[in-house]
């Protein structure tokens, strides 16, 4: 299918007119269903950016999701994702899949609606509003449940009577969400071994290569966004994960295999404490003796005495 240019949906109103649902009964926030959708004609393709937070829970045959470069198919359950305003996703339609295999729901936010509230500050603190979509949150049948009871919850307060509490008890609600959410994602950093480990030694023999090539002179020290799309993931889903296992972010990787490089270097060559730094990227001594020394506690002068 060839690139179209996105349409930019700015409401949740124009969403569901886009859609063909019925406007919604706050113009702020939404909850749709895989029933409200039943009996509408499915467009083969939507690509789109949103003006609003789209929260979706998909359990649907026949639907691939594309998120910035990367391709999603949900062939093997439910799962969550996550998109902040100004974010492009394209989703693709299989017209042979039966709508009625499908289940999940859409929670649709437009930051108004969170304006002058505590959220408005702490929802920019959920790293995985810049995850990937094949960086979801696959859910467990209880997590699920969780997560639908929460939802069912500001679908009731939603279609209730609307006082002044109502916005503060979704907003609870919503928090809620977004802290289970979180949670869960510590969860699947832990328990999906096999992948994350195997991410951890694509990491090491990435960093690894780069630093016995001519890359450091040339380009200097990898940055996280550089390694980040050399292991095909997102920034903050590589750095929360590796926080996770290993107690230390990205950078602080980075860092780590600088100094064991340049400890190799000092102790294993004739080469001038200049000549290692200028091979480690470092323009100037002073700078590489700084940064060795704020990490080993020791100069790379004194680090080379002691093996004399």
């Amino acid at each position: 299918m060839a690139d179209t240019k996105p349409i930019r949906i700015q409401s949740i109103s124009e969403f569901h007119r886009l859609r063909g649902l019925p406007q919604p009964e706050h113009p702020l926030i939404s909850i749709v269903t895989k029933d409200d959708f039943l009996g509408l004609p499915n467009p083969s393709t939507m690509n789109a950016v949103f003006d609003f937070y789209f929260i979706a829970l998909k359990r649907i045959a026949g639907v691939k999701y594309r998120y910035g470069q990367l391709h999603y198919d949900f062939e093997d359950g439910g799962a969550l994702f996550f998109m902040a305003p100004n974010q492009v996703l394209n989703i693709e339609i299989n017209e042979n899949e039966n709508p009625g295999d499908s289940s999940g729901w859409l929670l649709l936010i437009h930051p108004d609606f969170i304006w002058n509230t505590p959220l408005a500050k702490t929802i920019k603190q959920y790293d995985f509003f810049d995850y990937t979509v094949n960086e979801a949150l696959l859910l467990s049948e209880k997590e699920e449940i969780t997560l639908n009871g929460i939802i069912e919850n500001i679908r009731q307060e939603h279609n209730a009577n609307i006082d002044k509490f109502s916005k503060r008890i979704i907003i609870s609600h919503v928090e809620a969400l977004l802290n289970y959410s979180e949670r869960f994602y510590n969860r699947q950093f832990i328990t999906r071994e096999k992948a994350n480990h195997q991410l951890l030694e694509r990491l090491e023999i990435l960093l690894t290569n780069y630093f016995k090539s001519d890359d450091l002179i040339s380009e200097g020290l990898p940055t996280v966004q550089y390694v980040a799309e050399k292991l095909n993931v997102s920034p903050s889903y590589l750095g929360n994960l590796l926080r996770t296992l290993t107690g230390q972010n990205t950078q602080q990787h980075i860092h780590d295999k600088l100094i064991e490089r340049a400890k190799e270097r000092i102790s294993t060559t004739d080469l001038s404490m200049s000549e290692i730094a200028y091979e480690l990227g470092f323009e100037h001594l002073q700078s590489f003796s700084k940064f060795f020394k704020a990490k080993t506690n020791t100069s790379p002068l004194k680090f080379r005495q002691s093996f004399n």
